[in-house]
């Protein structure tokens, strides 16, 4: 470009030109550099381009104390965003340091300030006698540039150290809503199966993570303070509630089914009306001795049994295993409570919730349908009652409630056509797509 001077530059190269042997291009060339509008802008040009549009920053103080060899004065240009870096008030030396950086900010940028950095003071305001939250209220009121004094502490180069380890969350989350979270801004929300990519372990409670985009944000390690069902502690059916697990976090990994490998075991969970002491399931079965049987239930050969009329039916490994070693997708109906039995990295089921529609729909839908009871019952075919309605939709409620986290879709059977497409589309792609899977399933 013509540089800091443009418009002196073009009226000196114009007389050249003018003292140059006139040609058609000299000339062209003459009339273009003449027009009013090419001399405004280099004009503006000029203007500019001896304007400097650096921060104003104020002087060093003068009155840093000759024995603080270590202490670093830091300037920091910041807009409305915030700082990035939480801090905290070390237990056995009093000091405030900073506790966090986080990924993208303002800090992080900069590269001038370390998690263990000792704060001394902001804008020239002492902070060893202040709160954390009145230094954030100061930082935060802070616009343009941000005078830091600091004591660096041991800097250790975490970036080459970074994990990649993804983990899927079985819980929804959200900052606001945590009272034992120190800064609110800083936590990361997320909902229920979101997978996060961890990107620091170093504090014991707080973890810092990032979804598939943005900042990297802390969340914490427990839920110490989630409200549980009461009911599940005073249901005293052990088949509907045989362990009352608390889902925090589940370590996952890619996973895409080769065409060398067995498909995955997929698992319905259904609500139904509960089955009353008279009636029985019409499936078919494999008959073996009530002897064989229950040495198979020693032997823990059943994810599934029951007894009735003083005879045994149940689910075995070995039926499922049958299905998939003749490479065919194994289609398994089970209670929600056997769930966890099957996640194996065997079997690597899919997880699939048939929920019932809201009960209004659920009375138009099945109003024509019928309760089959046994055989010895003949003709005993029965409506649905307003009781199996509620029971269906309380069933459901507590299905999700408790075993909802190991749900990877739920299917809303409202119709009946449009429910099975649906299935059909999610098995089609459990063939081809990739799966977020725990890391168990692929190390075992």
């Amino acid at each position: 470009m013509f540089g800091e001077k443009s418009l002196h530059s073009l009226m000196k190269l114009a007389e050249e030109l003018q003292s140059k042997p006139m040609n058609s291009e000299t000339g062209e060339l003459l009339k273009l550099l003449s027009r009013p509008h090419v001399k405004s802008l280099l004009s503006v040009h000029d203007t500019v381009a001896q304007k400097s549009y650096d921060p104003e920053l104020p002087p060093l103080p003068d009155d840093i104390d000759d024995d603080e060899d270590s202490v670093k004065i830091i300037r920091l240009v910041k807009n409305k965003e915030p700082l990035g870096a939480t801090i905290k008030r070390d237990e056995n030396t009093g000091a405030v340091v900073v506790a966090r950086i986080m990924k993208g900010g303002a800090a992080d940028r900069s590269g001038l300030i370390h998690v263990g950095d000792e704060l001394r003071e902001v804008n020239g305001i002492p902070v060893e006698d202040k709160k954390p939250e009145e230094i954030i209220h100061i930082l935060a009121q802070s616009q343009g540039a941000i005078t830091f004094k600091i004591i660096p502490g041991i800097n250790e180069d975490t970036s080459s150290k970074e994990p990649k380890m993804c983990v899927k969350t079985l819980f929804d989350y959200d900052p606001n809503e945590d009272k034992a979270i120190p800064c609110k801004e800083a936590g990361l929300p997320f909902k229920k199966g979101d997978v996060l990519q961890i990107m620091s372990q170093d504090d014991a409670t707080w973890w810092q993570a990032k979804l598939e985009a943005g900042l990297r944000r802390s969340f914490r390690l427990s839920r110490k303070d989630r409200k549980t069902n009461k009911s599940m502690y005073e249901c005293q059916k052990s088949e509907q509630y045989d362990m009352a697990d608390v889902p925090t976090y589940e370590e996952v990994t890619p996973y895409r089914r080769q065409s060398s490998d067995k498909y995955r075991l997929v698992v319905l969970v259904d609500t139904t009306r509960p089955k009353r002491s008279q009636e029985s399931d019409g499936v078919e079965y494999h008959f073996i001795s009530k002897h064989l049987f229950e040495t198979d239930i020693q032997n823990n050969k059943f994810i599934e049994y029951g007894e009735y009329k003083g005879n045994y039916y149940g689910t075995s490994l070995d039926s499922i295993r049958s299905v998939l070693m003749k490479n065919k997708v194994c289609l398994l109906d089970v209670q929600s409570h056997t769930i966890k039995h099957l996640r194996t990295s065997e079997f690597k089921p899919f997880v699939i919730f048939v929920k019932p529609p809201p009960i209004e729909r659920l009375r138009e839908t099945r109003k024509n349908g019928k309760v089959i009871s046994s055989k010895d019952d003949k003709d005993s075919a029965k409506s649905f009652t307003e009781e199996d309605f509620q029971e269906m939709i309380s069933a459901a409620q507590m299905m999700e409630n408790q075993h909802g986290h190991l749900f990877e879709k739920v299917i809303v059977n409202d119709d009946l056509v449009t429910a099975f497409n649906e299935m059909k589309t999610v098995l089609k792609k459990l063939e081809v797509e990739t799966h977020w899977v725990p890391v168990s399933w692929m190390h075992s």
